[in-house]
């Protein structure tokens, strides 16, 4: 069995040992594909790509980290994408998510603050020719509102709470994937929908482990939070 066979196996795994949780059997058939056609090697620093098919994080510089795969696959399942859609993603970092959800969508516009890993994603998917994606460098909590609508929006970082920008910025009935939590403390993954312009419905999915969404929102004294009513 080859590296790649065995983390497609592991995710599948992972899918039935979480399906209480995850409510679901198995992936979506074309996000499996988009796991198994990406080559996640070529997102990590050569003295890890010994690593880049184990079914965990990995660290890409800056403090970062590339994420586990079950958790890429499991986050762009739930993000319930169509082959027309346009999708924000907060958290750049080496480029894989994006990867993976520009094998999904029409369009996807990538946000990372590190000034320094925006540009070495960037050329990576330009090198590796993923011509639908855009890497901006700037605050992901503020999203991306020169493109908005979006049909989905994807954080791969940990916020306190759920930025009211990107629920701002998605289309009425879109879903935000984002990790809920305190910085090194305990997070859950959660799906938000926007059920309406006044109403969004958010439901818990399982706990997860990010690194922690930065940027200006860290230095305001009020958050505004939006009505999440829980299913």
């Amino acid at each position: 069995m080859n590296d790649l066979q065995r983390m497609l196996n592991d995710i599948e795994m992972e899918v039935h040992l979480t399906r209480h949780l995850i409510g679901k059997n198995s992936l979506d058939d074309r996000v499996m594909a988009a796991m198994k056609k990406v080559p996640r090697h070529q997102f990590l620093p050569e003295d890890l790509r010994y690593r880049a098919y184990d079914n965990g994080p990995a660290p890409i510089g800056s403090g970062q980290t590339i994420s586990q795969p079950y958790i890429v696959a499991l986050m762009s399942d739930l993000l319930n994408t169509r082959p027309g859609d346009i999708i924000l993603e907060i958290g750049t970092g080496s480029g894989y998510q994006a990867a993976i959800l520009g094998q999904l969508v029409k369009q996807v516009y990538s946000i990372e603050i590190i000034e320094d890993l925006a540009a070495e994603a960037r050329n990576r998917l330009n090198k590796l020719g993923y011509g639908n994606i855009e890497v901006h460098s700037g605050d992901g909590y503020m999203g991306w509102p020169e493109h908005a609508p979006f049909d989905g929006i994807i954080v791969t970082a940990a916020a306190p709470h759920i930025p009211q920008p990107l629920i701002d910025q998605l289309q009425v009935g879109a879903r935000l994937v984002i990790p809920v939590g305190l910085p090194y403390s305990y997070q859950e993954l959660m799906v938000v929908e926007k059920k309406s312009e006044d109403e969004v419905q958010t439901r818990k999915i399982l706990g997860v482990s990010f690194v922690p969404l930065t940027g200006e929102h860290e230095t305001k004294n009020t958050r505004h939070k939006p009505h999440m009513p829980s299913e």
